[in-house]
């Protein structure tokens, strides 16, 4: 167990603003930060995480390899976490298949979080069927309710926030720690495999025939909604195939951006 040093300056929150509370997170994610990257297997890093935040600590899985290695780390290792899953509306069939298989290979049920009906059917009334393609705020709206929202929903309540981002996956993640404070989720956002090329993670996912996405085996490496998404091209960047219609610098769709949650 890590022991929170509440007397550590916090990086990021001026003393006089951040409650007690924020500081000893920001604490603790920071000497997690520099714990995780010691540990060579993503077992022992899961079991680090579970043991030193105090609460429910949960995992948002897009079902994307990355995500699978996870989940299977958190399936062996018994660790107790929270799985969860974003279902927008509009998923690849293929999403659907491995969702199911999953939840059939490891016993487990994986709480699946849908976006407000009334919100989806007046941005669909205002917007159009495929309204997010007119341009990024309207894209990022759409973002918001289907994805952001139910995020929210999902991890209120938690200490901990896990994902399966990588460094290697755009040069927006370049710097993704292994444990930072989020000031907006008021929590500690935990990504293990961020250290991880794709070689390691082939490696992991071949050795332990985790299943995956068939659609990773067509030219997907990375999987969002079917309308917004595509198969790359040889040379092309990971998340070429995401929002292709837009600029190149900074695609995401804000589920790990730094704005303030949306009201519910």
């Amino acid at each position: 167990m890590i022991l929170i040093d509440q007397t550590a300056p916090a990086a990021g929150l001026a003393p006089e603003t951040a409650s007690a509370d924020a500081l000893a997170a920001d604490a603790l994610a920071r000497r997690l930060d520099g714990e995780i990257g010691t540990h060579e297997k993503l077992e022992d890093r899961i079991r680090i995480i579970k043991d030193a935040i105090p609460g429910r600590v949960a995992f948002s899985s897009s079902l994307g390899i990355e995500d699978q290695a996870v989940t299977h780390a958190i399936a062996t290792t018994g660790a107790g976490i929270d799985i969860f899953t974003l279902d927008t509306g509009r998923h690849f069939s293929e999403t659907y298949d491995t969702l199911f298989e999953t939840e059939g290979r490891y016993g487990t049920k994986i709480r699946v979080m849908y976006p407000d009906a009334k919100e989806v059917e007046e941005l669909v009334d205002s917007d159009g069927i495929y309204g997010f393609r007119y341009s990024v705020e309207s894209r990022k709206a759409c973002c918001d309710i289907r994805k952001v929202r139910p995020l929210n929903r999902a991890l209120a309540g938690a200490s901990g926030w896990i994902t399966g981002l990588r460094r290697e996956q755009s040069q927006g993640r370049a710097h993704v720690p292994f444990a930072t404070y989020d000031p907006v989720q008021n929590l500690i956002k935990l990504n293990p495999i961020a250290d991880w090329s794709l070689g390691q993670l082939e490696s992991y996912i071949a050795a332990n025939k985790i299943p995956i996405n068939a659609l990773h085996a067509q030219g997907f490496p990375s999987i969002g909604c079917q309308p917004c998404t595509r198969a790359i091209q040889p040379g092309e960047d990971i998340r070429a195939g995401r929002w292709w219609w837009e600029n190149e610098n900074g695609k995401e769709c804000g589920l790990h951006s730094r704005n303030r949650p949306a009201a519910n």
